[in-house]
């Protein structure tokens, strides 16, 4: 879902009023929500909600609709944030290697001590320690590398 629309684009951006904050957040909490039921929810007609939605999508702002998953009880057990520290001047070759990596989950260009993170999901720590030790410091521009293991994770829907 993330990968198709990479940070360096120009998106436009359109306030949302709060009728459209509601139906991005109802649309978190339930992707599968109609259209109907939405348009319930916020008090506006169908086609109301229609057209909001489809804007919505048209201007980047809803990217998609995904699935929540446990990662543990889909068999990955084993995750983790890793931060890297990479050659300056080498975040796109960076990023297109790692989106080719299995278990990725969300990599982010960041400000710090060190230039990337990502979140991983592997099978096991065997898996983990694979993607880290040769994958991962396989990658020419990658100078350093942290892992760091996730015991426990709790996913938000984002509010306002």
């Amino acid at each position: 879902m993330a990968r198709e629309q990479m940070a360096d684009e120009d998106p436009t951006v359109r306030p949302l009023d709060s009728i459209d904050r509601t139906i991005v957040r109802l649309l978190q909490e339930d992707g599968r929500a109609s259209i109907r039921s939405a348009a319930e929810r916020v008090h506006v007609s169908r086609a109301n909600a229609y057209a909001r939605i489809n804007r919505l999508i048209e201007d980047g702002v809803i990217r998609g609709f995904t699935a929540r998953v446990d990662h543990e009880r889909a068999g990955h057990g084993a995750s983790a944030y890793i931060t890297l520290k990479i050659v300056q001047n080498s975040w796109r070759t960076v990023r297109e290697k790692l989106v080719t990596l299995p278990g990725v989950a969300h990599i982010a260009l960041v400000s710090g001590d060190f230039d990337v993170l990502l979140l991983v999901h592997t099978a096991d720590n065997r898996s983990l320690r694979e993607l880290v030790l040769t994958r991962l410091q396989s990658i020419e521009e990658v100078l350093s590398s942290r892992t760091l293991l996730v015991f426990e994770e709790t996913d938000l829907v984002v509010g306002d």
